[in-house]
């Protein structure tokens, strides 16, 4: 139960900041536009809080806090006193309005760079992309990825860690080819390498991007001595150690710590014999493991310990921090890979090469935003800028109801330099608000299945 309020929590924190900068970029233009702005709202129903400022404008926070608007003077929506007209929004020349209306998804675009050259100040530590395994006959293989090479760049675009790595893979989703540049094993040289991608099908929901092409990312070695006893579990009960070595279980020997794993997840309740090294010599054990439904229904063993991991080597580990100069580059940097990849997964959504099962709605959000709150500071804010990034895009769709329908009348009001009539805006915004309320409601569906 703390789960979901935290969840929710961080939830309605991350949706209000973002609210608050989209709302603003309007607001902001508006007024140096000379439009009067009689409300700025966040949130949507009955006020919780509400003050007039100086300006006149009605400042308000609403109970229903899944969106925001701001309120301008307007002719088409009511009467306007003669002496106020030049205030009102449908009498501002067409740039001017273009303006106002675009300058809420580019508030979220700049938000995003500001929340990553605040990540980039602090620092984030991260691992160089070296790989650890490729799996034979995978569609690496084939490409001649071998283990312990480090990927430098995918499609043009530098990868510095594994998160890098994986968002570059991502938008790969549905095209024929993926080109990376790679080094060898104590190598500088860049070699090029080309993954056919034909047939690669991969679900972002159940599936590791790297695991679907046959790569596994280098991990310091995962030894069979017990470094971790959780207090009252079945492994303390069974009279294990603090560096107690693992050598077999029910008389066969072990060599890798999975086997273990599964060995204690098959026997929930059932009587296991364990045999381990301490103090250089042989000891045998009982192990009864505890019991718990795991997520897909089934019941599994635990017990209550966890193994010994070496260290990361020096050379793999980097932090991702630089000056407030540099960090602005790699800022913009940042949000411009994010603005480009959710473009492309937009796109391919609409043409069908990536699947509609992986749009998601406010239930993922929600968990994400709890889960990098967990994390700290500098994961909250990666996913906020994340998110503004979305948030902008999807305004910029040519839905009458959002940004980019607007830009789209005023695109076509260019062109026969006479606004759309109100009859095709009206017609537009309900088409508008059926396909939006659709795409809610394949989101939310999405969301319940994860569940």
């Amino acid at each position: 139960m703390m789960g979901v309020l935290w969840s929710l929590g961080a939830f309605l924190l991350a949706l209000g900041i973002l609210i608050a900068v989209h709302e603003f970029g309007h607001f902001w233009v508006a007024r140096r536009c000379g439009v009067y702005v009689e409300r700025f709202s966040i949130g949507f129903g009955r006020p919780l809080w509400r003050k007039v400022g100086k300006d006149g404008t009605e400042y308000t926070l609403a109970m229903i806090p899944l969106g925001g608007y701001v309120k301008m003077l307007d002719e088409r929506v009511e009467d306007v006193p003669a002496d106020r007209r030049h205030q009102a929004f449908n009498n501002k020349n067409l740039w001017q309005r273009s303006a106002i209306v675009a300058a809420g998804p580019l508030a979220n675009f700049l938000f995003a760079v500001v929340a990553y050259w605040v990540v980039y100040l602090i620092g984030v530590p991260a691992v160089r992309p070296v790989i650890g395994e490729v799996a034979p006959q995978s569609i690496a293989a084939n490409a001649g990825i071998t283990s312990g090479m480090e990927l430098k760049t995918i499609s043009g675009i530098k990868t510095a860690d594994w998160e890098s790595v994986n968002m570059a893979m991502i938008s790969h989703i549905g095209d024929k080819e993926m080109v990376l540049t790679v080094t060898a094993p104590d190598a500088d040289y860049e070699v090029e390498k080309r993954l056919e991608l034909r047939g690669w099908s991969f679900d972002p929901e159940t599936e590791r991007v790297l695991t679907t092409l046959g790569i596994t990312p280098y991990s310091p070695k995962i030894t069979l001595t017990i470094s971790q006893l959780v207090e009252d579990g079945a492994a303390i009960a069974a009279g294990l150690r603090l560096n107690d070595e693992i050598i077999a279980i029910d008389g066969q020997p072990v060599t890798q710590w999975q086997e273990v794993v599964q060995a204690v997840r098959s026997h929930p309740a059932q009587a296991m014999q364990l045999d381990v090294k301490r103090d250089g010599e042989a000891v045998t054990l009982t192990l009864v493991p505890g019991s718990k439904l795991a997520d897909n229904g089934d019941m599994i063993g635990y017990a209550g310990f966890a193994p010994k991991i070496e260290p990361w080597p020096e050379s793999y580990r980097i932090n991702l921090q630089y000056g407030p100069v540099e960090a602005v580059g790699k800022a913009a940097e940042k949000t411009w890979q994010l603005v480009t990849l959710t473009f492309d997964m937009v796109t391919k959504l609409v043409t069908g090469d990536v699947a509609i099962k992986n749009l998601s709605g406010p239930i993922s959000i929600a968990k994400g935003a709890g889960m990098t709150a967990d994390y700290g500071l500098v994961y909250f804010l990666g996913f906020l800028a994340l998110i503004s990034v979305n948030l902008g895009i999807v305004n910029l769709l040519p839905l009458p109801v959002l940004d980019g329908g607007h830009l789209m009348f005023f695109a076509i009001e260019a062109v026969t330099r006479r606004p759309v009539s109100e009859r095709v805006q009206d017609i537009g915004y309900r088409v508008g608000s059926a396909i939006l309320v659709a795409l809610m409601a394949v989101a939310l569906f999405n969301d319940f299945t994860r569940l």
